[in-house]
């Protein structure tokens, strides 16, 4: 953790920026060449965290993996069905794929399970889990994956309906820190609308929260329950782990709303780090499930695996990532009350729905940010710049280019009008102080 426990860092103490995909099926679907080309492309993307499960939702208990080999013997946790020699069983080709993300600078969050296999409520399973086995097979997988590059990330999309459901999560995630010795960092998958504040608020193993706020495509109450989040005690790091897909049907209602478009991806993406979010997870609806013709589609996806990684908003996440690096990061906090002029009408400013602008800024005023989602002109209080003159850029999500509008007092309020009044053409308006000489905005040093 960061010093004020905001952020995620790195063990030198540089700022960890978790830019996440979801690949729930990488361990069970692909082989080691496809998940080689997979991890290869995320690496170029600019992505940190490769999210997949080790016990994936479809049926991967029972289905076997490309070569043939399922988890366990007889679906019992504490029975790994393991061989001998490097590629002889399914823990061996979780291993290529943790080893193979490494060298290329990725970081694994390894869910151990599905949620289906502790809560059967919402199908598939087998339910397999006890607390007693949960901890035991927490343990084996912790020894296991100690000296590698990962994030626990425990739960899987599932409610926390009982006592029982939360016994088994936490001796789960208490037999990876003794298995590991606490070499990893431990979070929480919620199911959609859900936090792990929520269910897990004070709990010394969940060492950063993580929303589900899901697959709708407006800024809805579960975006401002994040921003909650962030001035909950004790402070920890947030994310949402789990928004809008793209290509996904649209609050699971394609007939109604289609299918999302990258600039549906964008919005939650800068939505969410705006609010103090210390990174943010990307998916692709076909991609988390590893589709290809050949397979059963789960919720019509629109192309197979391999052409949905060249979908336009993957590549446009790490332009969020290098804008909010080409500034002090430590010191960012969310402000949109203080940084945006509210006008007559607020479902105008800051907006509504799909249309919400957003802001954060630097505690100690060397900068401000403004994401906006639409082509319409804006007001902003200059007076959050400590010191003139006001350097004021335009950074563009689609591309990551930025270019210069001018310098301002800063005093009063400023107008600003986007480069293009597009309905889907966002843009970022960046704030500097113009004496501390910051790079154009997106320029990583």
């Amino acid at each position: 953790m960061s010093e004020n426990q905001r952020f995620l860092t790195t063990e030198n103490g540089d700022p960890f920026f978790y830019l996440g995909d979801t690949a729930w099926e990488l361990f069970h679907r692909l082989n080691r060449e496809e998940a080689d080309h997979y991890l290869t492309d995320r690496a170029q993307k600019g992505f940190t965290v490769i999210q997949a499960v080790a016990l994936a939702e479809l049926d991967g208990l029972n289905t076997p993996n490309a070569y043939g080999h399922r988890p366990f013997l007889n679906n019992d946790p504490t029975q790994p069905d393991l061989k001998d020699g490097p590629n002889n069983d399914y823990w061996d080709h979780v291993d290529h794929i943790i080893k193979k993300a490494n060298t290329l600078g990725l970081r694994v969050g390894f869910l151990p399970t599905w949620g289906d296999k502790w809560n059967l409520s919402k199908g598939a399973g087998p339910e397999i889990f006890t607390p007693a086995n949960a901890n035991l097979y927490g343990r084996w997988l912790g020894e296991r994956y100690k000296k590698h590059g990962l994030i626990w990330i425990v739960g899987g999309d599932r409610t926390v309906d009982n006592e029982t459901h939360r016994e088994i999560i936490r001796a789960m995630a208490l037999g990876l820190r003794a298995g590991d010795d606490g070499q990893h960092l431990i979070t929480f998958h919620p199911r959609g609308g859900q936090g792990s504040i929520d269910i897990f608020p004070d709990e010394s193993w969940l060492d950063f929260h993580m929303r589900q706020n899901g697959h709708d495509a407006e800024y809805n109450p579960r975006y401002t329950t994040l921003l909650a989040d962030y001035d909950k005690k004790p402070i920890k790091p947030t994310l949402d782990g789990e928004p809008l897909y793209e290509d996904h049907p649209i609050a699971f209602k394609a007939d109604m709303f289609g299918h999302s478009i990258s600039a549906d991806v964008r919005r939650p993406l800068y939505w969410n780090l705006f609010a103090g979010a210390c990174g943010h997870t990307y998916g692709h609806h076909s991609v988390w499930q590893m589709w290809t013709p050949s397979r059963k589609p789960v919720n019509n996806p629109l192309m197979s695996w391999p052409d949905a990684l060249q979908q336009p908003g993957a590549a446009q996440m790490q332009h969020a990532k290098n804008l909010l690096l080409s500034r002090p990061y430590f010191t960012r906090i969310p402000d949109e009350k203080t940084v945006l002029v509210e006008s007559p009408v607020k479902s105008a400013m800051p907006g509504t729905g799909r249309y919400h602008f957003s802001a954060t800024r630097d505690l100690e005023g060397r900068y401000a940010m403004v994401y906006a989602p639409a082509g319409r002109s804006f007001k902003v209080s200059l007076t959050v710049i400590k010191n003139a003159p006001v350097k004021a850029w335009w950074f563009d999500p689609r591309d990551g280019s930025s270019q210069l509008i001018g310098e301002f007092p800063n005093t009063g309020q400023g107008e600003f009008t986007p480069p293009n009044p597009g309905e889907h053409l966002d843009w970022v308006l960046v704030l500097d102080d113009a004496s501390q000489n910051f790079p154009a905005p997106g320029t990583v040093p």
